[in-house]
């Protein structure tokens, strides 16, 4: 890694992009059979502080993202009722998805953090700004990370990282009025 600090890392952050499963849910994969051979639903369980804090994001002006290998309607429902910026389900590589994110945000590499927790994010956090990986992720992708968050994937770890973001930029005390509504 360079010698750049975190917090000079973090005040550069335009956008922040994260994978979804074990990065904003814990990893759990919820499958129920529906009655009489109806199919199969899937259930995802989702954080209200990582919620609460990507509501501030959007409201701090922060472009926020997920960029996911599977496709769930619960994905687009969460990411519809938290004003996320940028949505890609049922990616097999994540590299066009976040290309598509940074050209449509208008920010550079090095104005975008990535968040993740498995192998299929490594591409993505060599790339970003501000790489982060969440305390239960691979090592592999720890070694690679600038941050490694205090809390587990689906434990308010997307909160802990706008916070920080929020920090570095100055903007923490400006945030909090606008998060009690």
């Amino acid at each position: 890694m360079s010698d750049i600090s975190l917090y000079d890392r973090a005040r550069r952050i335009k956008l922040f992009l994260m994978d979804v499963d074990g990065t904003l849910t814990d990893g759990g994969v919820c499958l129920i059979s529906l009655p009489d051979g109806g199919g199969v639903a899937e259930m995802k369980v989702f954080n209200a502080a990582d919620g609460a804090g990507l509501k501030l994001a959007h409201i701090m002006g922060l472009k926020t993202g997920f960029i996911t290998g599977r496709k769930s309607p619960a994905v687009q429902q969460r990411a519809n009722e938290l004003s996320v910026d940028y949505v890609y389900l049922g990616q097999a590589t994540k590299t066009q998805a976040w290309e598509e994110c940074i050209q449509k945000a208008g920010v550079t590499e090095e104005e975008t953090a990535y968040m993740g927790d498995d192998l299929p994010d490594m591409p993505l956090a060599q790339r970003a700004g501000l790489a982060i990986a969440v305390a239960n992720a691979v090592p592999e992708l720890k070694d690679v990370s600038h941050y490694v968050t205090k809390l587990g994937g689906g434990h308010g770890s997307a909160r802990e990282v706008i916070e920080l973001i929020l920090k570095a930029q100055g903007r923490w005390e400006e945030a909090v009025p606008k998060a009690l509504a």
